[in-house]
């Protein structure tokens, strides 16, 4: 296994995608969320690559140390998916398992249903996307405009300056994860364009999975922005999706990278090879 991740990029169109692979075996590759950067999948644990897999991940379109598009909308999910798959290509990875979280998931899925013989496996880590636009647009725009105006905390501000809903820890977090953004105005415009997208048209879509899958959900107590009801519904509608969830009282699964990997490598390590 290499000491370090190997850097590389891939050129969509006016967009530049910062990418790093590390590892040796089937290939998985890794989807963040909104807002975050791909060390925010796994939290840097390193168990996948040691259970014998190649881990290929890289920075969403407008987010970390890839650039972001001219056209302030072309955050979609259709643009989303094609990247996933572009990344694949420059890898040499003509199938792998996916693993997304959030915003990931959702790509994950796109690309699977686009592509279904490029994705031996789906891992969807606490989805929050229905199949339609988001119900609550104008909250994503006051959070792209907190960001623009006041950094990481004129987004935390936007959030809900009369709820408690977030610990100090998850506020730090959140404030972490944003500073490492060189190009807020790109994740801003994130904000504002992948929320009015939809990755698949509706939950019923998800029947067409053929795919085995793993749905990893969180508590409403913890983690409020990615509703159980939601993971639930995706383990309902995909065919054979298994669905798991931390106990009562422990923090979420996507929180703890070791965990999350463990669970991952287990799931992949009961599949046919690839």
């Amino acid at each position: 296994m290499p000491e370090s991740p190997t850097p590389f990029t891939v050129v969509r169109g006016d967009v530049t995608l910062a990418c790093e692979v590390t590892g040796d075996g089937p290939p998985v590759l890794l989807l963040h969320g909104l807002t975050a950067t791909r060390r925010y999948v796994l939290h840097g644990s390193r168990t996948l690559e040691r259970a014998g897999y190649r881990v290929i991940s890289y920075d969403a379109r407008g987010h970390g140390a890839s650039s972001g598009p001219a056209d302030p909308a072309a955050y979609d999910y259709p643009n989303l998916a094609a990247d996933a798959l572009a990344v694949l290509d420059a890898a040499g990875a003509p199938r792998a398992a996916l693993a997304g979280h959030s915003m990931g998931a959702a790509t994950a899925v796109a690309a699977a249903l686009t592509c279904p013989d490029r994705v031996s496996a789906l891992v969807l880590v606490t989805p929050a996307h229905r199949g339609v636009p988001s119900p609550d647009l104008d909250r994503w725009d006051r959070l792209a405009a907190g960001l623009e105006t006041g950094g990481p905390d004129g987004f935390l501000a936007a959030i809900d300056t009369n709820s408690d809903r977030y610990s100090e820890t998850v506020r730090t977090v959140i404030r972490q994860r944003l500073a490492r953004h060189p190009h807020p105005d790109f994740v801003a415009q994130a904000l504002r364009a992948t929320p009015r997208s939809t990755a698949f048209d509706g939950l019923d879509a998800l029947r067409e999975i053929a795919t085995p899958t793993l749905v990893v959900a969180s508590r409403d107590e913890a983690d409020p922005d990615h509703p159980i009801a939601v993971a639930d519904a995706w383990a309902e509608c995909i065919p054979g999706a298994r669905r798991v969830v931390e106990d009562e009282g422990e923090s979420p699964i996507a929180w703890r990278g070791g965990t999350l990997s463990t669970l991952i490598a287990d799931f992949l390590g009961k599949l046919p090879p690839w």
